[in-house]
């Protein structure tokens, strides 16, 4: 069954004339024969009397309130995909990390309004894991996450790398490891550590470094804001490991400190010399076609060449 047979349907039972229902559709008139032959072979039934005025048989009769919701329907789905496809677009969902949130997205949230003032957006701080999983589902139209190449495999999944930032460590400013810059690694196992909670991918980060290198390390918390990650060190000896964008206003805090990791000295390790995260921007690539979606990760994208090239824009990562 096809949506034209639907349409020949109701223009014959609207005009009660198969050359005028014809016409309207823009046929010819066996040309509309054939298509309610085609419907009514496949129904089973006839639809019309075929005298002088094409009247609807019983079975007509059935058809015809269905065949109605059903082309309008279709009408309404049509324009919705059109508009969708022309930029009106309701309402766009970003799903990002909690660091994105707050130091890189606001400029780029901002510009966005004034170039799509009719689209509603709608923000989420979420893990990376949970982020990539709304958006897998169709929750979101974007994730900003740390990179994960076990999450975004799919074929329909676009990836662009944004930016790469060293992890270091976080503790209050009286800390004992505030006397080392940088900070060896093995000097982790003497303190306790927060850390996020399971599904952020900084969690897990961490673990594979830590069990790569084959440093043991005691986790006394979980906590899955950077606030409480502040209120919590600057009260004794428990320290994190946090990239730098999460440690933005840790720099500008008297009571806690921030130093970075030494490099990992073994040429042969299989791990990077330094501790680094990859902060990536996904979507999808039919999402791509929408134009305020587009639009968006364009911003996006632009906005991180021009704040780590441009000698002018105070980094972020400093």
């Amino acid at each position: 069954m096809r949506i034209e047979q639907l349409q020949a349907f109701l223009a014959i039972a609207e005009t009660g004339n198969f050359g005028q229902a014809a016409r309207q559709c823009g046929i010819t008139q066996s040309t509309i024969s054939r298509q309610i032959q085609a419907l009514e072979a496949i129904l089973g039934a006839l639809l019309f009397h075929r005298t002088a005025q094409a009247k609807l048989t019983v079975a007509g009769e059935k058809m015809l309130p269905r065949a109605r919701k059903i082309c309008q329907e279709w009408a309404t789905i049509t324009q919705e995909i059109k508009d969708l496809q022309g930029g009106k677009q309701p309402e766009l969902c970003v799903a990002a990390i909690h660091s994105v949130c707050g130091y890189y997205l606001p400029p780029i949230l901002q510009q966005f309004c004034e170039d799509y003032p009719q689209v509603q957006l709608r923000v989420t701080a979420l893990g990376s894991d949970r982020a990539l999983k709304v958006l897998r589902d169709g929750l979101v139209d974007v994730a900003i996450v740390m990179n994960n190449r076990f999450l975004t495999t799919s074929p329909e999944m676009v990836v662009n790398l944004l930016y790469t930032e060293q992890i270091k460590v976080l503790m209050a400013a009286n800390h004992p490891l505030t006397e080392f810059v940088p900070i060896p690694w093995t000097q982790l196992s003497n303190y306790p550590h927060v850390v996020f909670k399971e599904g952020y991918g900084m969690q897990r980060l961490v673990q594979e470094w830590l069990t790569t290198l084959e440093i043991p390390i005691k986790t006394v918390m979980e906590l899955n804001t950077l606030d409480a990650f502040r209120g919590v060190i600057r009260q004794g000896e428990i320290i994190a490991l946090l990239p730098e964008t999460a440690l933005i206003e840790a720099h500008q805090d008297p009571t806690l400190a921030v130093r970075p990791l030494a490099q990992v000295s073994d040429v042969n390790s299989k791990v990077s010399q330094n501790l680094t995260r990859e902060v990536v921007l996904v979507t999808t690539s039919d999402r791509l076609t929408i134009p305020p979606i587009a639009h968006f990760c364009t911003l996006v994208q632009h906005h991180s060449t021009f704040s780590q090239h441009s000698p002018n824009q105070t980094s972020l990562f400093a």
